[in-house]
């Protein structure tokens, strides 16, 4: 094919990124009628890409307050932007949380309140529960982020320690009316998930969060298990006539960027072959997807290559020992173990917000030679996986991916490129 495999590899990452990016896609879902008043807030990594559409679209008066993470920030005119810790919570996070409960906390029924939402909202804007401490939360959330909890299970307990999430921030604007666009970045797209629902009814309970606390042996400081012991700790359920004026539209999902890649491959020649959105510890997903590449190549099935093997979703890592990598990285070196340089085999893993964990890179991509060139250098790929040092592997062999943040969030994209003629047994 006439193609050069890493450089497409970025086209189809770019691409994913560009189908969920905020000028993309947020301004078709604005209410029709822009004019009047409109009160602007937003938590997330797309926060301030959001921020300015909403600015360049409304013709009534604009202001606001969105938070997003240090980096990620956008110029606007009439909105600020503020920057704090993301994937766990400091001081700045904790200010500006406050500072929007303030600003929505005294409206009336003609307000109307634009709430713009997308991954990493959780930690961006941290409001602690009354009696619980911004130490506990972080000691909280560092050590759900080592245990392997998924993202469903980190927001649950979030949730539940937060005094904005689970929607009491919709609860807040009562009896304003909310309209939430939401940018998701979870595994089934749920709107209790996208950044722990703060204006959506919450049916999980406080008594789910200490049995995922439990279940993962996190310490729980006294404080935190007296909260989520009490009635007080429970969020805003289905039904509660607080909500009834709030509305939710997801503007984005990990779906359409697989699709927008999977066109592109076609376009390009390649059967594209979509997985969808995955969980699970990174290392095991490298292994099917590993598996699955093995057998296209040995014998043509699903599908015959060249073809590209995409799929989304947030893997998880459960951290072993002392090197540098996120959760694409992971995967990518476990994957590298497992294929071992089987020919024409080349991949891409990257979180579509440019910062793979907390690392400067969105990803990594690994060539048919990967494994081999590392051996070379004396880089052992298990021995490396052992370590969690993906970020460390893939910069010796120059293939780390940086985009700088991309200021949206569909989590994270994978594809396998496959050029290898399958093998088929005699």
């Amino acid at each position: 094919m006439p193609v050069d495999p890493q450089q497409f590899l970025r086209e189809l990452f770019a691409t994913a990124i560009d189908a969920a990016h905020p000028q993309q896609v947020l301004e078709a879902h604005l209410p029709s009628d822009r004019s009047g008043r409109v009160i602007v807030i937003g938590a997330g990594k797309a926060a301030a890409a959001m921020a300015q559409v909403v600015e360049r679209c409304w013709q009534g008066e604009v202001s606001g307050l969105v938070v997003t993470r240090y980096g990620h920030g956008a110029p606007c005119e009439k909105i600020e932007v503020v920057e704090a810790a993301h994937p766990v919570p400091d001081a700045a996070g904790l200010a500006v949380a406050r500072r929007v409960l303030e600003l929505v906390s005294d409206l009336s029924e003609q307000d109307r309140v634009i709430f713009l939402l997308s991954g990493g909202g959780s930690a961006l804007l941290a409001l602690p529960a009354a009696g619980i401490t911004l130490a506990d939360k972080q000691s909280i959330n560092k050590a759900l982020l080592k245990s392997g909890a998924t993202i469903g299970e980190m927001n649950c307990v979030r949730k539940h320690l937060s005094a904005i999430k689970g929607g009491r921030l919709a609860k807040a604007c009562w009896p304003a009316s909310v309209y939430t666009y939401a940018i998701s970045d979870v595994p089934g797209d749920l709107a209790t998930v996208i950044a722990s629902g703060p204006t959506v009814a919450d049916p999980s309970t406080s008594a789910e969060a200490l049995a995922i606390l439990k279940r993962y042996a996190i310490d729980v400081p006294v404080a935190v298990r007296n909260w989520l012991q009490s009635p007080e700790s429970e969020t805003v359920k289905p039904g509660d006539p607080s909500l009834a004026r709030s509305h939710f539209q997801l503007i984005a999902r990990p779906q359409q960027s697989l699709e927008a890649a999977a066109v592109k491959a076609r376009q390009a020649g390649f059967s594209p072959l979509i997985l969808g959105d995955l969980e699970g510890e990174s290392r095991e997903v490298a292994k099917v997807h590993a598996g699955i590449a093995r057998q296209v190549v040995l014998h043509g099935q699903p599908l015959a290559a060249p073809c590209v093997i995409l799929s989304g979703g947030e893997t998880t890592v459960t951290v072993r020992g002392n090197g540098r990598g996120g959760r694409n990285a992971e995967f990518l070196l476990s994957l590298t173990d497992s294929l071992k340089g089987l020919p024409g085999v080349y991949a891409l893993a990257g979180d579509t917000d440019g910062i793979d964990g907390s690392e400067d890179n969105a990803g990594a991509l690994m060539t048919p030679d990967s494994y081999a060139r590392a051996a070379a250098l004396g880089l052992s790929a298990s021995d490396e996986l052992d370590n969690n040092n993906g970020y460390g592997y893939f910069a010796a062999l120059d293939g780390l991916i940086v985009t700088e943040p991309t200021r949206t969030n569909v989590n994270d994209f994978r594809a396998i490129l496959i050029l290898e003629s399958p093998k088929h047994d005699a």
